[in-house]
């Protein structure tokens, strides 16, 4: 059975370590005309995969002012829009997912467009976006999130999730939606939308910076105290 926000042991802890990120970090707060529509979000979610965030927001740009609508994005042929991708870590695998998963929703929605998810629960309309070839936890999270949907949902990918594990938040082994649900009970339940998209953002600034795959600066991280590693490495180098 769930747990109701804030009845987890964890979510003082998850309180303290955003003072912790803000007073390390500063405010990362995405303004309001950054939020775009939850199409945009999807499309930039699903050709984001190994890619800069700044590259694939170019590239949903540049995409939707070169063909004018999604749906004209939907019927672009492949070889075009692997052209359109060329930024992209993997644009031909890229193209197909993004033709692949606008069809599927136009198809289902009788054109290319998202707004019935607004009428849907936040659970309702992750699990929605689920079923599109080509999104899986982090990208449905990021389009309720970081959209106009502005729903409290955490995005959590690479580098928050390696956090997350390292700090012993969530198994060592969870995938993303494994670890988006061992950590669903605990959100503080006064966090706003916008209070989880910062959240992800500043964790995601640890893992760029202090938490790297091979290499973690634990003397130097703001969430050490907190952290088993940043615990266990502290306590090796005392004499």
């Amino acid at each position: 059975m769930q747990l109701a926000l804030g009845d987890d042991p964890r979510t003082e802890q998850l309180r303290d370590i955003q003072r912790r990120l803000i007073a390390g970090f500063g405010r990362i707060m995405r303004p309001p005309e950054k939020r775009r529509d939850p199409v945009w979000a999807l499309v930039q979610g699903v050709i984001g995969a190994r890619t800069k965030t700044a590259v694939s927001n170019a590239s949903t740009d540049r995409m939707l002012a070169h063909y004018g609508s999604w749906d004209a994005v939907a019927d672009a042929p492949l070889d075009a829009l692997t052209a359109q991708l060329a930024t992209a870590t993997f644009p031909e695998l890229m193209a197909q997912r993004l033709k692949a998963c606008l069809l599927t929703i136009r198809q289902q929605c009788g054109r290319v467009d998202l707004s019935h998810l607004a009428a849907m629960d936040t659970a309702q309309a992750m699990a929605w976006l689920e079923t599109l070839p080509g999104v899986a936890r982090k990208v449905s999270a990021g389009v309720v999130n970081t959209s106009t949907l502005d729903r409290k949902a955490m995005v959590i990918d690479t580098n928050h999730r390696r956090v997350l594990q390292r700090m012993g938040l969530v198994p060592a082994k969870a995938d993303t939606a494994r670890a988006y649900e061992a950590l669903d009970p605990a959100w503080p339940p006064e966090w706003t939308a916008g209070d989880f998209d910062e959240h992800h953002l500043l964790m995601k600034r640890v893992g760029q910076t202090f938490c790297r795959p091979s290499h973690h600066d634990c003397a130097r991280c703001p969430l050490q105290p907190h952290c088993r590693t940043g615990q266990a490495g502290t306590a090796g180098k005392r004499p």
